[in-house]
């Protein structure tokens, strides 16, 4: 059976003024920026205004790109599609779960505050990055990672894509290590070794959170990057996969081949960029993976979910 997900971009999508048309066209998409500047007063302005350096910093990226996601799943939710479950990549997950009713729109901005803020303080006493690792199975990047030093695979995200976090000794090393075996290493758009373990009081400071702020359960399916299977029912298990998502592996192409397996033919990226729906397009065959960060993109998702009779 046919059905629908929305996959929740994740930091690294984000780019000046992103969100702003949405804004502009769609009430839907204007009450979620309206909702965050309530909790974190100039998120909208710093999606629409901010600079790539202000927008790069990891304090402003979560909060950002979270708003931007969620105002483009409520824009195409106002255009009657529905999906049957979620998905969301590294904050993206927070993004999803806020859809999926986890949390409120004003505890999902307070979270993501929480998360950012934790993650940025790691990086600081922690200073490391991370490499996209291209043209290797997985099992290979984690031989060369080993190889490599103080650096992990923290990101599987499609057969022919993992991404690696450690020192920056480390990721520089594995650079010369990955050409050397024929392979392509990419600097990643982020400022810290995240799902490391460099990120471990991360995980300590977001349990420690989410033991006086409770989750809710979920109103619809989300799948867990640290499982790549959905989350459970429990809350106390939720806020504890949730809290070791930051210092653990993203499983994300399990993730993907779940949600397949799950009856999901359409997968919508909603939030800036593209980078979900390329990962989807190089790990499954016989889906469509369309992105949505524009009110053009918005109508041309609805009209292939409506010509496959899913509204």
């Amino acid at each position: 059976m046919a059905g629908v997900a929305f996959l929740f971009a994740g930091q690294g999508s984000q780019k000046p003024g992103m969100g702003k048309a949405l804004f502009d066209s769609s009430e839907a998409a204007k009450k979620v920026f309206d909702g965050v500047d309530a909790v974190r007063p100039g998120t909208a302005s710093q999606c629409f205004e901010g600079t790539k350096e202000e927008l790069g910093q990891t304090i402003n990226t979560q909060p950002c790109v979270f708003a931007t996601d969620l105002a483009a799943a409520a824009a195409l939710e106002d255009l009657g599609v529905h999906p049957k479950m979620v998905a969301g990549h590294s904050l993206g997950e927070v993004a999803a779960l806020t859809f999926a009713g986890a949390f409120s729109l004003e505890e999902g901005t307070r979270l993501i505050e929480v998360r950012a803020q934790a993650m940025a303080d790691c990086t600081a006493k922690h200073p490391g990055a991370m490499r996209a690792v291209l043209k290797f199975d997985a099992a290979k990047v984690e031989e060369l990672a080993h190889e490599a030093g103080e650096a992990w695979p923290v990101n599987y995200n499609s057969p022919q894509q993992t991404v690696v976090a450690g020192s920056a000794e480390a990721c520089e090393k594995l650079d010369g290590l990955v050409k050397a075996a024929g392979g392509r290493s990419m600097k990643v758009a982020v400022s810290g070794a995240f799902h490391s373990p460099y990120m471990a009081e991360a995980t300590e400071a977001l349990a420690a959170y989410l033991e006086t702020n409770p989750v809710h359960a979920p109103k619809l399916p989300v799948y867990a990057n640290r499982t790549g299977e959905t989350y459970p029912e429990d809350v106390a298990e939720i806020a504890a996969l949730l809290s070791e998502q930051v210092s653990n592996p993203v499983k994300w192409t399990a993730e993907l081949h779940a949600m397949q397996d799950a009856g999901i033919d359409t997968f919508i990226e909603v939030g800036p960029g593209h980078t979900l729906t390329g990962l989807v397009k190089r790990t499954l065959e016989g889906v469509d993976a369309v992105c949505v960060e524009t009110p053009e993109a918005a109508e041309e998702a609805r009209a292939l979910v409506a010509g496959k009779g899913l509204i």
